[in-house]
């Protein structure tokens, strides 16, 4: 019979078409991820992946015996969220994905409530890229995720917890920052930073700078919020920086100086997003009242959405 690891190595083949990178995802060499995969062929007694040196593609069997590996996968996952499972709310350990963009930022507001609230609750907090947390919440090596919205899946729930506005950032110097808050078109022509390409950070501010007509700078982004804000300190453009970075990291910073929107302000929305058959759903949904609770007595600065 094939094992769940072999199937796990199958779908990670499937997502990426390439067994050194499936082999990265699930830890292994590539030798022992491609020695499984060859042993679940020869367990099934067909083949399931046609291999080259320039590319791998799925057989047609392959195809349908992926699709069900992950429903076989899927299955096992919510069986094991079962076992764990505490009948006391908010006891044990969560494991939570959540964005370097935001993690840092947001969870100081949140976690000395709740820890006080609920000693008992542990909390492994992963921080990650969007794909590899959607990832990793998908094969189970994550129970939640701190998010933004939209994310989009059958097999996934999502609560929204609170819109979070986007401000300009632009050197002390610079005409921008002498205006108490910034009209949209005051953006016209402005060169823009934004992270690179994977944040979904970056998308927004692409679409903001097409919206505004500002210009997305090509040459140079961010591998982080810090390098933006050092960068618009040198002066090399302005940026939309969250809400909780400019909180915690700009306000004091001599180099730069944030401002609000006049009007339609821009802002990410952040949810949680869980497996659709957790079996630890309703501790998320008693965290994510937390939060709102915790959010909307601490920081009027962003709007709570029940």
């Amino acid at each position: 019979m094939p094992t769940l690891q072999q199937l796990r190595y199958l779908v990670a083949v499937a997502d990426t078409l390439h067994f050194r990178r499936a082999a990265e995802r699930c830890n292994v060499t590539q030798p022992t991820l491609s020695g499984q995969i060859r042993e679940l062929e020869e367990r099934l007694g067909t083949q399931l992946i046609e291999r080259s040196r320039s590319k791998v593609i799925l057989t047609p069997i392959g195809i349908e015996v992926t699709a069900r590996a992950r429903s076989i996968l899927k299955d096992m996952l919510g069986l094991i969220d079962l076992a764990k499972y505490d009948k006391n709310i908010l006891g044990g350990t969560i494991k939570v994905g959540i964005l370097h963009s935001l993690g840092p930022y947001l969870l100081p507001h949140i976690l000395p409530t709740l820890h006080q609230s609920h000693p008992a609750l542990k909390l492994y907090v992963r921080e990650g890229m969007p794909q590899t947390l959607l990832h990793q919440l998908e094969e189970g090596r994550l129970d939640l995720l701190i998010f933004p919205l939209p994310v989009v899946g059958s097999d996934i729930l999502t609560v929204k917890l609170f819109r979070e506005p986007l401000w300009i950032v632009a050197p002390r110097e610079h005409p921008l920052g002498q205006r108490e808050k910034v009209e949209r078109s005051n953006l016209k022509g402005q060169t823009v930073l934004a992270l690179e390409k994977g944040h979904r950070l970056h998308d927004q501010v692409k679409n903001l700078c097409e919206q505004f007509g500002a210009e997305l700078s090509l040459d140079f982004d961010g591998t982080s919020l810090d390098t933006l804000r050092q960068m618009v300190g040198l002066g090399m453009g302005i940026s939309f920086l969250p809400w909780f970075y400019i909180d915690a990291q700009v306000m004091n910073d001599k180099e730069v100086i944030a401002r609000e929107m006049k009007h339609r302000a821009p802002y990410r929305t952040i949810g949680m997003v869980w497996r659709k058959h957790s079996a630890r759903r309703n501790d998320f949904t008693e965290l994510a009242r937390i939060f709102r609770e915790t959010l909307r007595a601490d920081v009027p600065q962003v709007m709570v959405l029940d």
